[in-house]
């Protein structure tokens, strides 16, 4: 015999168990659990300040929810897909552990309010969990840094060589990005700390609710202010899945940056056996396979992005059941960037930086063009001139297969009078570096300046 529904009271016929299994949330909801126990503790709570349930109803069901929680983590608590959802799944139990004052505890409230206020308490948590997982990664970059601060490598724009710079410095530009991540989401935990219980099922309610009691025991710091848009928001959601896609998409690029440099053509790093795989056919093979599902992954958290976008796009107000498809891609966001987040501070301390080859490859190139065009004009020649006359010289060496140190200074000066022996001063690797000693720039001098105030700030 199918079990009565707990909102059945309109229905003559039960639900058929096909719906049943197209409609249930239970399977992937429950994780909400603990959130879900702690809302209605608060609730109970606020409902007997105001005198709709009584102290020693209060007593129970906040007994019978700290033992549901128990059992849920004991796994001893059965859930049933016939009960659809988190909520009526605790509600049923609480009910036939406790009687009728279990039967209280949904009064003055909505599975509509209840699910945006689980949500809102799991992300608050996760957001923490996710801020202090950058927070490690970023350490383990500027370590890394310090202890490289005087290797040298090529930069590149076009995925050609450009101008030599530190590779503490190249280091420090991620950190740059994940701290830009880790303020997204300390900003959108802003919006994501708004209490909506309250809110009802669209209007509001007619008990005398005192919210502000509420947002005060679950730490919110504000209560919303419109009920039809308490129960119909995902904004916070989809902010929240979109502070994952870049982040993902941060440490997507630093991985394909490592791959490349990892190759046998580069050979910049060697990354670290534990976090690669070899080949069931070539033995000779240690392939970035963590890196490139880093890579991949990153799809995922794009894709749930617009998932939840496309779901909402088209949604009236206020409720509709399609909100119950916003769960899965956040859950899934959540697993894959946490599970990323992880492998990153280990990986980065445990790869090797190869200076030898990095310099070698900072010296090729010509990458010394921009320091002579400098060169020029401080001289005094117009830039757009000394940049003409650089140009000359570069074709000169690749036509010679020559690097512009294997030029004589006579042969130097066939381009431009104002060039004078110092030119050899400028058109090493670490001079290039060390020469562009200001804010923000590459020079040691800079970086290492950079650190202090990273590490002496804790940022």
């Amino acid at each position: 015999m199918k079990k009565k529904k707990l909102w059945g009271g309109r229905f003559l016929k039960p639900t058929e168990k096909v719906v049943e299994e197209f409609t249930e949330s239970i399977s992937f909801d429950k994780r909400l659990y603990k959130y879900d126990i702690a809302g209605s503790i608060a609730h109970a709570k606020m409902l007997g300040k105001i005198g709709v349930l009584k102290k020693r109803e209060v007593t129970e069901i906040v007994i019978g929810l700290e033992y549901i929680r128990k059992e849920i983590e004991d796994g001893k608590f059965s859930f049933s897909i016939g009960l659809e959802d988190i909520h009526m799944n605790i509600e049923k139990r609480l009910t036939d552990k406790i009687g009728p004052s279990g039967a209280k505890l949904h009064t003055a409230r909505s599975r509509n309010d209840q699910v945006a206020l689980d949500l809102r308490l799991y992300l608050r948590d996760v957001i923490g969990d996710i801020i202090s997982s950058v927070s490690e990664v970023k350490k383990a970059l500027v370590d890394k840094a310090r202890t490289n601060i005087s290797v040298v490598m090529p930069g590149y724009t076009h995925m050609q060589p450009a101008q030599p710079v530190l590779f503490s410095h190249y280091l420090l530009a991620y950190r740059e990005m994940l701290e830009r991540d880790r303020e997204r989401f300390a900003d959108c935990l802003k919006r994501v700390n708004t209490m909506p219980l309250g809110s009802g099922a669209i209007a509001g309610t007619s008990f005398p609710l005192d919210r502000e009691y509420v947002a005060k025991l679950l730490g919110f710091d504000r209560i919303s202010e419109n009920s039809m848009d308490a129960v119909s928001d995902r904004d916070f959601v989809i902010e929240f899945l979109s502070a994952c896609a870049v982040l993902g998409m941060h440490l997507s690029r630093f991985s394909e940056d490592m791959i490349i440099w990892s190759t046998q053509e580069f050979s910049f790093i060697e990354l670290p056996d534990a976090f690669c795989t070899g080949s069931s056919m070539m033995p000779q093979k240690k392939n970035p396979d963590i890196l490139e599902l880093v890579r991949g992954k990153t799809g995922r958290l794009y894709g749930n992005l617009v998932s939840l976008l496309t779901t909402m796009k088209g949604l009236p107000l206020t409720y509709n059941r399609d909100l119950q498809e916003d769960k899965e891609p956040l859950f899934d966001t959540i697993d894959t960037i946490m599970a990323t987040l992880k492998l990153f501070p280990e990986l980065v301390s445990g790869t090797t930086v190869k200076k030898e080859v990095t310099s070698r490859a900072a010296s090729l190139g010509y990458m010394w063009a921009t320091d002579v065009a400098d060169y020029l004009v401080v001289k005094g020649v117009p830039f757009r001139t000394a940049h003409e006359i650089t140009g000359k010289l570069v074709s000169r060496c690749i036509k010679s297969g020559r690097e512009i140190r294997a030029i004589s200074l006579s042969e130097l000066k066939k381009f431009s009078d104002m060039i004078e022996k110092d030119i050899y001063d400028i058109i090493s690797p670490e001079a290039s570096v060390n020469i562009r000693c200001i804010g923000g720039g590459t020079a040691t001098e800079m970086v290492l300046k950079r650190i202090r105030e990273i590490e002496d700030n804790n940022l």
